[in-house]
């Protein structure tokens, strides 16, 4: 089991560790309620160094990107990011990624711990046009910094105004000391913030500078079982539950990100499946009596009849319910549907509701 430049604190501060993604990290400190309202209200860091980093340069590095995205990454500018998934040749999906643009031969993708591997063979396959490529990965750490007051709490820690780093731009600039720091302002959690890539040897010295500057904000690390309510809170797709190789980008509501107006891996048939609608979706639900949705629960109609599983859930420390995510048939989708979520012997009744279920 792997571990990042920073494990060895998260133990000291008296963090539950447990593996996840192939490495040893710290899923609560204080426990995920209290972490998930430091978030929620004031500011909090998660240690999300078990990211994968790649680079990819040269004069056909966007072609690259364009071949295995479903997003048009051809939008972008320098300093701007996107999110996109990497669609695979069956109608499912790779893996979910964002993308960074320094400049028109140089950008970042930034993958799931779990698919590094995976990701870097799939996109390395399609590599015919000779992008440079480099896995970064095992050399970066990263720390998310998230939460209302984020941009007051870390403004001492560097010269650019973090306030004006839009949604899903970036800076490389100076911070805590450290030059060429990648400040990107792209977080899951649904309360801002920013992300801050830097070398391993530097990591330790950033988070020490973090805490310090944020102390007066009341700063708390913060484990993943908070960074998981908060993103479902925002109904966020994770991979390896919400989507994955047999998801598509469509039943899973991201159209969004999946453009037509150039050609991907799979585009024709997920272009196909857009025009004649898919046959399930992914959606949200409310629990309507006191339960707990987890993954993998049957959700079942009003004949106890299996229509679909749940993908994510949980009890949502802002709303005080059962919410979560799961695919049905489109007939159920709507919001305002009635389903049922099979919890032990026990068919709960709950809503299908529009996300984000936490609207702020």
């Amino acid at each position: 089991m792997k571990n990042t430049a920073l494990t060895s604190t998260h133990i000291e501060l008296g963090a539950k560790m447990v593996p996840f993604a192939g490495y040893n990290m710290p899923v609560s400190y204080e426990g995920v309620n209290a972490e998930h309202e430091t978030v929620r209200k004031s500011v909090g860091v998660f240690d999300v160094s078990h990211m994968g980093e790649f680079l990819i340069t040269g004069e056909h590095s966007l072609d690259l990107i364009q071949k295995i995205s479903s997003n048009d990454a051809s939008k972008l500018t320098d300093g701007k990011a996107q999110y996109s998934c990497m669609p695979n040749s069956t109608g499912g999906i790779v893996d979910d990624l964002i993308i960074y643009r320094f400049n028109a031969e140089k950008y970042l993708l930034v993958v799931n711990a779990s698919n590094i591997e995976k990701d870097w063979n799939w996109i390395s396959q399609h590599n015919s046009m000779d992008a440079t490529m480099r896995d970064l990965s095992d050399e970066y750490s990263l720390l998310a910094i998230q939460g209302p007051k984020a941009a007051e709490a870390m403004q001492s820690l560097t010269d650019v105004n973090l306030t004006d780093i839009k949604f899903y731009s970036f800076e490389v600039a100076p911070f805590a000391g450290v030059e060429n720091v990648i400040i990107s302002a792209t977080g899951y959690t649904g309360s801002g913030g920013f992300e801050i890539y830097v070398k391993n040897e530097d990591a330790q010295k950033v988070w020490d500078r973090v805490f310090e500057a944020g102390a007066e904000f009341g700063i708390k690390p913060i484990g993943l079982a908070a960074r998981d309510t908060l993103r479902l809170e925002m109904g966020f797709c994770l991979y390896g539950n919400d989507i994955d190789d047999t998801t598509s980008p469509i039943e899973a509501g991201l159209g969004w990100i999946t453009k037509f107006t150039k050609d991907f891996v799979n585009s024709e048939a997920l272009k196909e499946q857009k025009e004649n609608g898919p046959k399930r979706k992914l959606i949200g639900f409310e629990i309507e009596e006191r339960g707990i949705p987890r993954q993998s629960y049957e959700i079942v109609d009003d004949n106890g009849k299996v229509i679909g599983n749940v993908t994510s859930g949980t009890m949502s420390p802002s709303l005080e319910k059962g919410i979560g995510m799961g695919y049905v048939p489109v007939e159920y989708a709507t919001p305002g549907s009635k389903i049922n979520i099979q919890i032990r012997k026990k068919a709960l009744p709950a809503t299908v509701v529009k996300m984000p279920f936490y609207k702020g």
